[in-house]
């Protein structure tokens, strides 16, 4: 399990550093802002978890995942640099992070021993953390925040199918990829259908 879990951190770090680069790139900024939005996103939410859960850093323990985001900025960046691409474009790769990091940051907590509901929430941290610094060096309102389709939810829904798989003896594994794929499906259904959660309103 401690395999597969640092791969799916160095393929989350990647993933949502491509993120970071394609959001930079509809604010036209330069390879410097690129880099810098492309390694926030991608670092940020597995920081705040590290803090929070009192370890080191996981990027300062392995630069491996440094080295994995600053490369996917670089590469990202030259690749698509001069292309028009879809606005909405980044938000697959964004779904696909969020699903990796929110059962990597889960998984994590748990095993630093955090009782279930923390390590859910943290799960759900390590996940969205990192989108909302993009959307913030980008001057953006954080997606996580717009009254819009299902996301910190979606995150939280899978962490929580993962803990839940796990206490009721399931693989490791088996309850990682389950979760992936909750958090995956939610997210990419409530994106072609425009799924929300209730907002609050006042009677007139």
């Amino acid at each position: 399990m401690d395999n597969l879990l640092y791969w799916i951190g160095l393929v989350a770090v990647a993933v949502n550093a491509l993120t970071g680069v394609l959001d930079a790139g509809r604010k036209r900024m330069d390879l410097v802002g690129a880099v810098m939005v492309g390694t926030a996103t991608a670092l940020g939410g597995g920081t705040v978890r590290d803090v929070l859960l009192d370890r080191t850093v996981f990027w300062i323990s392995d630069q491996t995942y440094l080295l994995v985001a600053i490369a996917t900025t670089l590469v990202v960046f030259f690749a698509v640099r001069g292309l028009k691409l879809p606005q909405r474009l980044f938000l697959i790769p964004d779904a696909i992070g969020l699903a990796l990091f929110t059962v990597a940051g889960t998984q994590i907590a748990l095993h630093w021993h955090a009782p279930w509901l923390v390590a859910s929430l943290l799960g759900v941290t390590t996940g969205v953390v990192g989108g909302v610094l993009r959307d913030v060096l980008c001057n953006e309102v954080p997606l996580v925040f717009v009254r819009g389709e299902l996301y910190a939810s979606a995150a939280w829904a899978g962490a929580l199918v993962l803990i839940g798989l796990q206490e009721l003896a399931v693989s490791p594994v088996v309850a990682a990829w389950a979760g992936m794929a909750v958090i995956l499906l939610a997210r990419l259904l409530a994106m072609a259908f425009r799924i929300t959660l209730p907002t609050y309103t006042e009677r007139q």
